[in-house]
């Protein structure tokens, strides 16, 4: 059963991390400052719910790292080491909301909930959607069970993979563009439409024990790049990435997972000096398909990068920062690595119109291959 609220008490923690939800305005504009306390006392309480505040740090969530998101990480685990809390609220801003959710998602392991709330518009503004989403997010921690990490944003209930920001400024600010919502709130009740799908939830990695964000000498986390592909588009910034020392690498594609041969190039290169390298697409919804050779899908999957199903470019980066935070101190295996990112990468396999015969794959398909 996924819907629990029997009417009883639930006790429900809340994260406060920054945000729009928690920012004022600083003179030349807006900067998250509010104490998590301050955000919650917009918000009314749903009925039978008790709340307390953990105050992990005050950032807009563009200068967030993954230091940030691991600290949050371990406070997630640690709080839900005390068996009387009920579920867990994020306050996080709207711009890397998408990012943390899928980190805290591929390591979530309790029945408990983990619902990610924030804002469009500041805090304390006298038509902020704060308020009401932090009052929806607080009802869907108190209200359900066994559903992975969540979102929750202007009435709707998302699943924390495959759910991306596609709202500047608007109020629905995110939406899975590959697949419907997993529910509703409204009026005091929480509808579940559908139910996540989810690959078997990781470890906390030793990363997430020692990150302490903003702390100069701290033991550097592996660096995932993100390298898009245009017209004109050439190996370099791909070739830049491995020369930084870069352990992954996404290539946000165009179309299906396309580029040109001499990205194929790079990628095999890079992959023989052991860079992990996943493709996506700069395309809104679908999965990725091994249809066109001359450095499309075919050519990079020959040359050992991964498809990455249908997530974006910020959630596979996730999921290739996942797989290499596995490892820990360990030796590195390659082949270890690259079957646990194509575990991660693995989605639900969607009928798709073929636009070629014989040979065509989505990348759920790819996806399952020794």
């Amino acid at each position: 059963m996924k819907r629990t609220n029997d009417g009883g008490p639930r006790r429900i923690v809340v994260i406060s991390t920054g945000g729009t939800i928690a920012s004022r305005w600083q003179g030349t504009g807006y900067a998250a400052d509010a104490s998590g306390d301050d955000v919650l006392a917009t918000a009314p309480l749903p009925e039978g719910v008790s709340v307390e505040v953990v105050d992990l740090f005050n950032v807009n969530s563009s200068r967030m790292t993954s230091a940030h998101q691991l600290a949050l990480l371990r406070t997630v685990h640690e709080t839900f080491a005390d068996p009387g809390v009920d579920g867990i609220v994020v306050t996080h801003g709207t711009d890397t909301l998408e990012e943390t959710a899928f980190l805290l998602d591929l390591h979530h392991t309790d029945a408990r909930p983990v619902v990610l709330t924030g804002a469009q518009r500041p805090f304390g503004t006298g038509d902020g959607d704060g308020p009401g989403n932090l009052y929806d997010a607080l009802q869907v921690a108190a209200s359900v069970r066994e559903l992975g990490v969540l979102v929750v944003f202007d009435g709707r209930v998302h699943a924390a993979r495959g759910t991306v920001k596609t709202q500047t400024l608007a109020a629905d600010a995110f939406s899975d563009p590959s697949a419907e919502r997993l529910g509703r709130v409204g009026f005091s009740r929480v509808d579940v439409e559908r139910l996540p799908e989810r690959p078997a939830p990781l470890p906390l990695p030793d990363a997430a024990l020692t990150a302490t964000p903003g702390t100069p000498g701290a033991t550097p986390l592996p660096r995932v790049d993100i390298v898009t592909h245009h017209a004109d588009g050439d190996p370099l910034f791909l070739k830049a990435a491995v020369a930084a020392g870069a352990r992954g690498i996404v290539l946000e594609a165009t179309g299906a997972g396309n580029a040109t041969p001499e990205i194929a190039a790079a990628v095999a290169d890079a992959v023989a000096q052991g860079v992990l390298v996943a493709v996506s697409t700069r395309v809104l919804a679908g999965p990725l398909a091994e249809i066109y050779t001359g450095g499309g899908a075919v050519d990079l999957v020959a040359a050992g990068a991964l498809l990455t199903g249908t997530l974006r470019a910020a959630q596979a980066r996730i999921a290739v920062l996942a797989a290499l935070l596995a490892e820990g101190d360990g030796t590195p295996d390659p082949a270890r690595r690259t079957a646990l990112l194509r575990r991660l990468l693995e989605g639900p396999v969607r009928a798709e119109p073929a636009l070629a015969t014989g040979g065509s794959r989505s990348a759920s398909a790819v996806a399952t291959r020794a």
